[in-house]
């Protein structure tokens, strides 16, 4: 079974995704007990889309996310460097890009808004990603980033780690298709930047306007900006 470590090797990461691809969106709803549909519908809201509007949503795996996007009328393309989950959504009909995060293929200012859901932390170089997204958006577009994140409540917070620990690969073991990969998912969650220090680097990034909300006691936070 493949999994990568914590020093994010581009390679390793596509490997992993890549062998978590067949089993993926039946995966993360199991994990989220579903919350995972209504997370994305909330991604959806806050980059407040409208008709014509040309979106790109990064780390889009199979693109379930991007088809919710679709229901804003907007024209929204997934981007992945795993070709195992782009090929896993082919069924699904919107436009997909193999891309690497730190050097889209796309020109500058080209979209409305941006996206990333839970695959930020999966990138080498975060500060760099959060530029390019910056790069590829249009001024006055806007960035929503929806990531595992720092939950709240000590009590809960201590909860929930031991859950990433113990529980998350216990059930990854009965329905994914690569369980190995879920202990790197875990100890990413648990490494990952507090909602504070990610807004910082939103903000080092270029972006204005930046802002959170938290969702599940902070467990998942939805990360908003404007490009000035």
């Amino acid at each position: 079974m493949t999994r990568a470590d914590l020093d994010k090797d581009p390679r390793d990461v596509a490997a992993m995704f890549d062998g978590v691809a067949r089993r993926y969106d039946v995966t993360n709803t199991v994990l989220t007990a579903g919350q995972d549909r209504r997370w994305r519908r909330l991604t959806r809201e806050a980059l407040a889309l409208r008709p014509g509007e040309r979106v790109l949503d990064l780390a889009a795996g199979t693109a379930v996310s991007t088809v919710e996007l679709g229901r804003s009328g907007a024209w929204c393309v997934a981007a992945d460097f795993s070709l195992g989950m782009l090929r896993a959504g082919a069924h699904r009909d919107v436009p997909k890009a193999a891309a690497d995060a730190l050097h889209l293929p796309f020109a500058d200012g080209v979209f409305d808004a941006v996206t990333i859901s839970f695959g930020l932390r999966n990138v080498s170089d975060t500060d760099m990603a959060l530029a390019e997204l910056a790069r590829v958006t249009r001024p006055g577009g806007r960035l929503v980033i929806c990531e595992f994140s720092r939950p709240n409540l000590a009590p809960f917070r201590a909860a929930y780690y031991l859950g990433l620990e113990r529980i998350l690969p216990a059930i990854a073991e009965r329905v994914s298709s690569n369980p190995a990969a879920y202990s790197y998912l875990g100890e990413s969650i648990r490494a990952w930047s507090p909602q504070p220090e990610l807004a910082a680097r939103i903000e080092q990034a270029g972006w204005t306007d930046v802002a959170w909300r938290d969702l599940v006691n902070g467990a998942v936070a939805l990360h908003r900006a404007r490009r000035p």
